[in-house]
């Protein structure tokens, strides 16, 4: 096909072909774009009227946890189609490598740095851990069975007083530092923008990494197991270590984003790794496209933009409207005295409803998956016109 038969000068057919063919470049390039381009839509309204570019930049970086969370469960739903409830434990056990090897609490002193691959290491073999007695498992039972181990982790660490300052946490984690590579640490709870290029990067790494495994023959073989489990072995793909490997995956990259988390915040506590950050993740992925890594991490920065900024700003927004109250019936509304923060979990429940039912792939679905919805309902609706069973309409 030629560039005039499809519309696009040559040039841009150029361009796009040697993106296509550096793959890894065109991801970096595109994060980078995204890292300068953000900050600037801060400074311009309406979204500067919802708080300063430092307020924003710390909420891109906090925005940057969730993601990476959402892209490591991505592949054990999206990828290998496997139900995991209890994804927040492997965000825990992120936190608290980092917090034990990086605090007074212990003593250590271990640069943040090389607790990354630590951490994500550490989360990789409790994935393991938990995939090894779940292999004869499928759907509901697994989906159990990982939620009792994600609630399991935080009650370990809150009741181990001894190891973990149980209810108080570990406090006084120390920061990122890169005084000794450049002679200089902006670090720090006053400027987030370190913060910000830091998780980008770690993001900007793991999409490289998750984009070569799902064209490699471990990525093909989440797939098969994910369409049929049974074919799949018929077919001589080992299931055992294809699950092994997709739970210790999805799980380093948990443990990135809890080191991160914690050294962020410069603490840590058992009540951040409830069942609520797990479900979020979840949402996060359905919602943004299962399978497809580019919509997983675009659909987590969206929702948590809208539950952690929009959502606050959104009651000074109304209020400025002076909305007056009204009435119907016996119940009167103030519309300007609503806390949006406090019906945050309705508004996913009501997300989630209306994707299923309008857009069931998600905002930015994977190809396959927006194809096999789209045949499925497409053979429904052809059954639908023929209840008899006859082939004919």
């Amino acid at each position: 096909m030629t560039a005039r038969a499809i519309g696009l000068p040559k040039q841009t057919q150029g361009i796009r072909a040697f993106f296509g063919r550096h793959q890894s470049l065109s991801i970096v390039t595109i994060a980078v774009l995204i890292t300068v381009v953000l900050p600037l839509i801060a400074l311009l309204p309406p979204f500067s009227g919802f708080g300063s570019q430092k307020d924003f930049v710390g909420g891109f970086a906090d925005a940057g946890v969730f993601v990476l969370l959402a892209l490591g469960l991505n592949v054990v739903v999206g990828f290998a189609g496997l139900l995991d409830l209890g994804y927040a434990a492997f965000f825990a056990i992120g936190a608290y490598t980092y917090a034990y090897s990086a605090s007074g609490f212990t003593g250590l002193d271990i640069p943040f740095w090389p607790m990354l691959l630590v951490g994500a290491l550490v989360a990789a073999i409790f994935g393991l851990l938990l995939g090894a007695p779940t292999l004869r498992l499928r759907g509901d039972y697994l989906a159990i069975v990982t939620l009792g181990f994600g609630e399991i982790v935080p009650v370990v660490f809150l009741n181990a007083d001894k190891y973990t300052n149980g209810t108080n946490g570990i406090t006084g984690i120390a920061q990122p530092s890169i005084y000794g590579a450049f002679g200089l640490n902006g670090f720090g709870f006053t400027n987030p923008l370190p913060y910000y290029i830091t998780i980008v990067l770690i993001i900007t790494i793991t999409v490289i990494f998750l984009y070569r495994l799902q064209d490699s023959r471990l990525g093909r073989a989440w797939v098969a197991l994910r369409e049929d489990e049974l074919a799949a072995a018929s077919m001589g793909i080992n299931t055992v270590t294809t699950k092994l490997l997709g739970f210790a995956i999805g799980a380093s990259t948990a443990g990135l984003a809890g080191v991160f988390y914690s050294s962020k915040l410069s603490s840590v506590t058992p009540d951040q790794f409830g069942f609520t950050v797990s479900f979020t993740a979840l949402a996060m992925v359905v919602l943004g496209g299962m399978g497809n890594i580019w919509g997983v991490g675009a659909g987590a920065f969206i929702i948590y933009e809208i539950q952690s900024q929009g959502l606050k700003q959104l009651g000074a927004f109304v209020q400025s409207l002076h909305v007056p109250a009204f009435s119907l019936g016996p119940i009167t509304i103030d519309v300007g005295s609503i806390n949006f923060l406090n019906y945050q979990y309705l508004l996913y429940g009501l997300a989630l409803v209306v994707m299923m039912l309008v857009r069931p792939e998600g905002l930015f679905p994977s190809r396959r998956r927006r194809q096999e919805l789209h045949e499925a309902s497409t053979t429904d609706e052809l059954a639908s016109n023929d209840p008899v069973g006859t082939g004919t309409l």
